[in-house]
């Protein structure tokens, strides 16, 4: 029996590789020589730091950066030495969950802090990044991130405007005289997963801004700057677009690694698989098991499991997944690949206990082993 598990965080509780090795556990009371495989699994977002550093054998680093209000805060990030590659998630220098409810106004929120993290991971020998840029607290365009990185954002005085949401409205002038002559060798893959361009009805003031805290002015007068701000871009950098499916991304920051750096957006899955190399776990395995915290209808809308599982039939392999819990609408799962899922909570008990990572974990293998003891009495070997 030879079984490849990745399964997603159970945000909250458990780690992707926590997951898996429960999972592991519980196959193994069935089949105690079975060849299990647990590999690192994230959509980009919260967790991939963790998930991709650990499961490929990185470090992960701590520095104190500048956060989304101005306070220092301290960042995560991971560097896999032997691919000199950074795994950075943005929110962690500048996510909303920094930012108290009564706090949350994008013209007073920075991006700083993500370009110091850059900085840091260029200075340690990184020169392959992968950026998730979900869960920001911004709406800076990134000109905060490109100070950090020695652009000049300039008034008309020659001075670097606020490195806030609002000193979007002095652009005057941008330079790059200052910026990190290694940044010109770094590429970047920025896991991105919405559609905004930067302006407009659909840009990232409409449609993000009134969860940063922006209300109906803010919104009109940030969606011009934004708009001022890539005509700027456009002066020196041709491929200054903000239409660009992405751009909108992270309150502007798709837009600022896509003019000013070596970067594609791309579905923050499909860096994870790729980088992770999953297919070549999954095509000589018997059965592919995945799953993540919550499985319902909006799993089958890009989130890892899915892919995971269309991986998993390019080789014609079954799949089985395991979740805390599971909605009615989670059977369009089945369509989409995963053959068979299964909640893992036994009882009634509250959020609290179901969470606890003991519970979590002890309710996972008991899952598990159940499942894969029906698999052994119909012959699976």
């Amino acid at each position: 029996m030879k079984v490849t598990v990745a399964i997603d965080s159970l945000k909250g509780s458990l780690s992707s590789i926590e997951a898996g090795q429960a999972i592991a556990e519980g196959v193994r009371r069935v089949y105690p020589d079975a060849e299990i495989c647990v590999r690192p699994l994230a959509d980009g977002g919260e967790g991939t730091v963790e998930a991709l550093t650990c499961g490929m054998g990185g470090e992960l680093q701590t520095i104190t950066v500048t956060g989304p209000l101005g306070d220092p805060v301290e960042c995560q990030y991971g560097i896999i030495a032997e691919s000199h590659t950074a795994i950075i998630e943005m929110s962690g220098a500048a996510g909303i969950t920094q930012v108290p409810d009564a706090l949350r106004n994008p013209m007073n929120t920075t991006t700083y802090g993500v370009g110091e993290v850059i900085r840091d991971a260029i200075g340690k020998g990184c020169r392959r990044f992968i950026v998730g840029i979900g869960g920001s607290a911004t709406n800076d365009g990134g000109i905060g991130m490109l100070q950090a990185l020695g652009y000049g954002i300039l008034d008309q005085n020659g001075k670097q405007v606020s490195r806030y949401g609002k000193g979007l409205k002095d652009i005057a002038r941008i330079t790059s005289d200052h910026v990190l002559p290694e940044l010109s060798q770094c590429t970047f893959k920025i896991a991105c997963d919405v559609t905004n361009p930067l302006c407009g009805d659909q840009g990232c003031s409409a449609i993000y801004g009134p969860q940063k805290g922006a209300t109906p002015e803010m919104i009109r007068e940030m969606d011009g700057w934004l708009a001022h701000f890539a005509e700027v871009a456009k002066e020196t950098y041709e491929n200054a677009d903000p239409e660009v499916p992405g751009t909108g991304a992270a309150g502007g920051l798709g837009f600022a690694f896509l003019t000013f750096t070596n970067a594609v957006l791309e579905s923050g899955i499909k860096i994870v698989l790729e980088e992770t190399r999953l297919e070549d776990y999954v095509k000589d395995a018997d059965i592919v098991v995945t799953g993540e915290g919550r499985l319902d209808g909006q799993t089958v809308m890009g989130k890892a499991p899915i892919g995971v599982a269309e991986t998993a039939k390019k080789f014609g392999k079954p799949v089985l997944g395991f979740a805390g819990c599971v909605t009615e609408d989670a059977v369009a799962c089945n369509d989409a690949g995963i053959d068979a899922f299964f909640p893992i909570v036994r009882g009634v008990v509250t959020l609290e206990e179901a969470m606890a990572v003991e519970n979590a974990k002890r309710n996972m293998s008991a899952a598990v082993e159940q499942v894969f003891r029906l698999l052994k009495m119909t012959g699976q070997r």
